[in-house]
């Protein structure tokens, strides 16, 4: 698919906003400013940018506890993401939810999940909603490796495909669920050939190129909207541990090493639109600059703000119909 400077730029820009974000929300917990756990998207951009960019605000995405990419990708203001992390009243949830937590429903952002498969579910309600309705929206489901595992997982799909569901799952496989690596948990080591066998087209690709998360999602957005559901295994690398602090004894020092070179999105779409000559490298370097200082204003803007009021305490934690 043919790609214009202006949506190349955009994509970019994008997943730099995701790098410098989870670079700031990383010195911020370290320094003890962030409350609770936090798990770092960094390494994954490509496929948060390269699915959302698809995505317009009516359409659906149910997210994971390693959410932030996917808020940022679909829209989500990086100011209220900021103020929420911090715990602040002007968060998008209003300081209650924090990391893990996020949502923006007029993005179409349906929320991060702390429960491990809980996307998948909330996707397939969403994708019924748009069927049931003819709104012509869909609804993308990211999930880990981990989470692939999960029986909520595999009720999901089947029923996708039992209800010919405008729903696309799309499975981050950054080769751990937690400490656990995805050969040891997975005993077929095919998420994408699993997933197939539930009756739907299901493929693997390179999760760190922008340009092939760009192209399947594509594909999968024609044909969700023509038949019904279909699965994307994204294969990636984390650049962090499962959450800020964690040691990573299960990983050596050159795999960590590699992550950070041969596993960068960022670094990957630069050689890719430089060797074409598609974009100047003045360009990127400017859009560095400008995103770093957008995110620096959102720290110091989520240091200063007000705390939730006592009497927020109990808004917004029960619906009654």
């Amino acid at each position: 698919m043919q790609m214009s400077r202006d949506t190349l730029r955009s994509a970019y820009r994008q997943m730099r906003v995701i790098r410098a974000f989870e670079d700031a929300v990383n010195r911020a917990f370290a320094g003890g400013e962030i409350p609770g756990f936090v798990h770092l998207y960094s390494g994954q951009e490509a496929c948060a940018v390269g699915v959302c960019m698809h995505l317009s605000d009516q359409d659906y995405i149910g997210s994971t506890h390693r959410g932030h990419g996917h808020c940022i990708a679909k829209g989500c203001d990086v100011d209220g993401m900021m103020m929420e992390i911090f715990g602040k009243a002007g968060g998008l949830c209003g300081g209650k939810g924090g990391s893990m937590h996020i949502a923006d429903i007029e993005r179409g952002m349906l929320g991060a999940n702390a429960i491990v498969g809980g996307s998948p579910p909330l996707a397939v309600g969403a994708a019924l909603t748009a069927k049931t309705l003819a709104t012509g929206r869909v609804a993308v489901a990211f999930t880990g490796d981990g989470g692939s595992n999960q029986g909520t997982m595999f009720e999901a799909m089947n029923m996708a495909v039992v209800l010919s569901l405008p729903v696309i799952f799309v499975v981050e496989n950054n080769g751990y669920g937690e400490g656990t690596g995805v050969d040891y948990a997975v005993g077929s080591r095919n998420i994408a050939a699993r997933a197939a066998g539930f009756g739907m087209p299901a493929k693997c690709i390179d999760g760190m190129d922008f340009f092939a998360v760009h192209e399947a999602m594509a594909e999968a957005v024609e044909h969700a909207q023509k038949v019904g559901p279909s699965f994307i295994e994204a294969r990636c690398v984390r650049h962090h541990g499962h959450y800020c602090g964690d040691p990573q004894s299960y990983r050596s020092k050159e795999e960590l090493e590699s992550a950070r070179l041969d596993g960068d999105p960022l670094l990957r779409f630069r050689v890719r639109v430089g060797d074409s000559a598609l974009l100047d490298m003045t360009e990127l370097d400017a859009i560095d600059v400008e995103i770093e200082a957008q995110i620096a204003a959102a720290v110091q803007r989520a240091r200063a703000a007000a705390d939730p009021a006592p009497s927020a305490l109990m808004a917004d934690v029960y619906l009654n119909y």
